[in-house]
């Protein structure tokens, strides 16, 4: 293992000491290092955001904390869930008064810690509703949605949520419009190389030089189909056409697209990637509203690629998408209009 690191134990701490360090007039911390808040939080008049889960993703999930998205995140150790203290801390630090709403993958663990969590603060009348995201369609078939991964496609509903919430929105109506997001999102991942947690030293799992496996969780998790290395085109194709057939577009919706680097990945394959995928959308008569290429979501050191369609159904969609947003992580600027 070649890591740029201290103790394997405190790779998480030293990350989030560096972090802090970094960016003082965006974020800080209330009880636990592993606690994130935005540096003025709470924000009155406002429905406070939050999301957690494990390290090891950056941007996901600490790095969409700022203005325009989310009020804070409770960071697990590497792969693993926050603790329940960790959500509290973060839910009662953020909340303005207007309640909480939790935004977060569907992972088991995280939903235990975070539901219990609920049930902690619930006894300082802190309101918190959940928003699962379950954006994989390579976790689950279209009829058993409810058990899809949460991967890429969270980094949208942060935005959607983000900027309902700027807007001074009550918690039902934050909640509806990201779950009317959801609705409208779909990812897929493929994977080229395993990942080395700092703990433990060697990979999670083997994968051949010459191979790839579609559909890959951001975690190691198995896909749907491990075969041999495909080009950037029948790979891209491959990915485009699983969201489409999932989705079921009509001519002339639009769409934001995320080309996602996984960690190893240079923004040059990423961009060839795009090409197919936006001459494909064209082709079917899809609009292309806004791309976002780069790296949104990772796994540590893992080669590969997630491409994420968000099918704009509504103009209030678009609205909040181009919203302006500021976190160490994300910068979109209003230039639309």
């Amino acid at each position: 293992m070649k890591k740029i690191l201290n103790n394997p134990e405190e790779f998480v701490a030293d990350m989030l000491d560096g972090l802090y360090k970094a960016h003082p007039d965006q974020v800080t911390y209330v009880d636990d290092i592993h606690s994130l808040v935005r540096a003025d939080a709470p924000v009155e008049g406002k429905v406070g955001l939050m999301t957690g889960g494990g390290s090891g993703h950056l941007p996901v999930f600490l790095g969409y904390v700022g203005k325009g998205m989310l009020d804070g995140c409770a960071i697990g150790d590497v792969f693993q869930s926050p603790s329940v203290e960790q959500i509290a801390n973060v839910t009662k630090r953020i909340n303005s008064g207007k309640g909480v709403v939790y935004i977060y993958g569907n992972y088991g663990g995280d939903v235990m810690n975070f539901d219990m969590a609920a049930e902690v603060v619930a006894m300082d009348d802190i309101e918190t509703r959940t928003v699962l995201v379950r954006d994989d369609v390579a976790s689950a078939p279209p009829e058993e949605a409810d058990r899809r991964r949460g991967v890429a496609g969270m980094v949208f509903a942060f935005k959607i949520a983000g900027a309902k919430a700027d807007k001074g929105a009550s918690i039902d109506e934050v909640v509806e419009v990201t779950e009317r997001a959801l609705a409208n999102i779909r990812t897929i991942g493929v994977g080229l190389s395993p990942v080395t947690l700092p703990a433990v030293g060697t990979p999670t799992f083997t994968i051949g030089e010459d191979e790839m496996e579609i559909g890959m969780g951001i975690h190691g998790e198995p896909g749907m189909k491990r075969e041999k290395l495909q080009t950037a085109d029948e790979i891209a194709e491959r990915m485009t056409n699983a969201i489409l057939d999932d989705l079921q577009p009509q001519e002339g919706d639009r769409f934001a697209v995320m080309v996602n680097g996984l960690g190893a990945t240079p923004l040059e394959e990423l961009y060839i990637m795009y090409g197919k995928v936006h001459e494909i959308l064209t082709e079917r008569g899809l609009q292309i509203y806004r791309p976002y290429i780069g790296e949104f979501a990772t796994s540590m050191e893992m080669a590969g690629a997630s491409l994420t369609l968000f099918r704009l159904a509504d103009d209030e969609l678009v609205e909040l998408l181009d919203a302006p947003a500021h976190t160490p992580f994300f910068k979109q600027f209003d230039y639309r209009k």
